[in-house]
């Protein structure tokens, strides 16, 4: 499908041609899709919000389940997969889902944990450069976390916040505005936190030059992946992105509370002056067993750790790393694009005023997820599409959020989907 133009057509016909010619189709074998009643496949639109389990994960588990059985705490050295240092045998293709270098990567703790252990560093602000910069409507999580942190270093969030709003009776954020208010509060302006996708909407930002202006105004710049990480093709150390971090759960498919991720920049990765909350899985690792009190971080991104990691949790993200490395993120994200364009000509033949996309139209500003807007509607709609086996997502008051996952949903999953909301309305 690379680089072809497709006139695409409103038909289960023309649909089911699509899934035959692409190449990436016999990864929707690889994962259990929930049934209906009836005993058919749901239409499962929710990978943006929980990832469906892998074929694998299962016996990625057991075997961890099965070394504990058998060698007890000698599993850490003898295990198949030992386990002192199972966390790496994530680092190389978790660092390639976000455009990364080993050093910059390591899945740890989980995605509010992370971003707090982050900005501890990377935000620091002083007298006259304090201000942190969000989405208005970034997801609450991010603005409580941002909330405290400005709150501990004892400043006024009403005056150190700074929130990107959208114009008047727009949904999105326009690039110039994000632009204009970062050059504007420049000299306020200590750190850049957004949503590489906005959960809501579904817009994904221009992190590259967002990057280049933070930094250009001398302020750090980091990103919530929350939404991107498997979603997008990400490339956090060539757009000199200073820290991320994301959860593993979605798009990652690495069950519920999966363990998360953190990105950060090669350059960081031997300022040891950087202020840190340390644990012990952080300190050095030919030295930490001789349990000395001095703490020594580990070079890069792994010197942020604080504890030994849940072993099961890797597992289960480490079967789904695997299937991403079998597939290749760029690959996905071809098909990702394709499938949501389809999605979009679909809702769009409904030819119904009261359906509106909120997510932008440029391909390059999205991800999988097209937030759908129905005017005039409450939840009856959604719960009607959720009776006829659509599982989707609900968000007030107004919209239903949509994600066909390129490695799981097909072509034909879109044109059900939109045949059933059309017959509904």
């Amino acid at each position: 499908m690379k680089n072809q133009i497709i006139n695409f057509q409103n038909s289960i016909s023309f649909a089911q041609e699509m899934d035959e010619r692409d190449a990436l189709r016999h990864f929707r074998e690889k994962f259990f899709i929930p049934k209906q009643s009836n005993g058919e496949d749901v239409l499962y639109f929710t990978g943006n919000s929980l990832g469906l389990q892998p074929k694998t994960t299962r016996n990625y588990i057991e075997q961890e389940l099965k070394d504990w059985e058998t060698f007890g705490v000698e599993g850490h050295f003898h295990a198949k997969n030992p386990w002192m240092p199972y966390h790496e045998f994530l680092t190389k293709s978790m660092a390639n889902v976000i455009g990364a270098k080993p050093i910059e990567t390591v899945v740890m703790n989980s995605l509010t944990v992370n971003l707090h252990l982050l900005m501890v560093s990377f935000y620091r602000p002083t007298e006259k450069r304090y201000k942190i910069v969000i989405e208005k409507n970034a997801f609450p999580s991010d603005q409580y976390a941002v909330q405290s942190q400005i709150k501990f270093h004892g400043f006024d969030v009403s005056n150190a916040l700074i929130e990107l709003t959208p114009r008047e009776n727009e949904t999105i954020l326009r690039a110039e505005d994000i632009e204009k208010t970062l050059c504007e509060n420049g000299e306020e302006i200590a750190l850049v936190l957004l949503g590489g996708v906005n959960y809501y909407t579904g817009q994904a930002f221009d992190m590259k030059r967002i990057t280049e202006i933070g930094h250009e105004i001398g302020a750090v710049v980091g990103f919530d992946l929350a939404h991107a990480a498997g979603n997008l093709d990400l490339q956090l150390h060539d757009w000199n992105v200073d820290f991320a971090a994301w959860c593993s759960y979605k798009y990652l498919n690495s069950g519920p509370g999966g363990i998360a991720g953190v990105f950060v920049h090669e350059k960081h990765a031997n300022n040891f002056d950087l202020p840190r909350f340390a644990g012990w899985w952080g300190h050095d690792k030919e030295t930490r067993f001789l349990m000395g009190d001095e703490f020594v971080p580990i070079r890069g991104a792994e010197g942020w750790q604080l504890s030994n990691p849940p072993i099961f949790q890797l597992a289960s993200l480490r079967a789904s790393l695997d299937i991403f490395e079998e597939a290749g993120i760029k690959n996905l994200r071809e098909k990702s694009i394709e499938l949501t364009n389809y999605l979009e000509f679909l809702l769009n033949e409904i030819h119904d005023d009261r359906i509106e996309i909120i997510t932008p139209k440029d391909e390059n500003q999205r991800g999988c997820q097209l937030s759908i807007r129905v005017k005039n509607a409450d939840k009856i709609l959604f719960n009607e599409i959720t009776k006829r086996g659509v599982i989707a997502d609900w968000r007030e008051p107004d919209v239903i959020r949509v994600a066909p996952v390129p490695l799981y949903n097909s072509f034909a999953d879109c044109w059900n989907f939109a045949m059933i909301l059309k017959e509904i309305l």
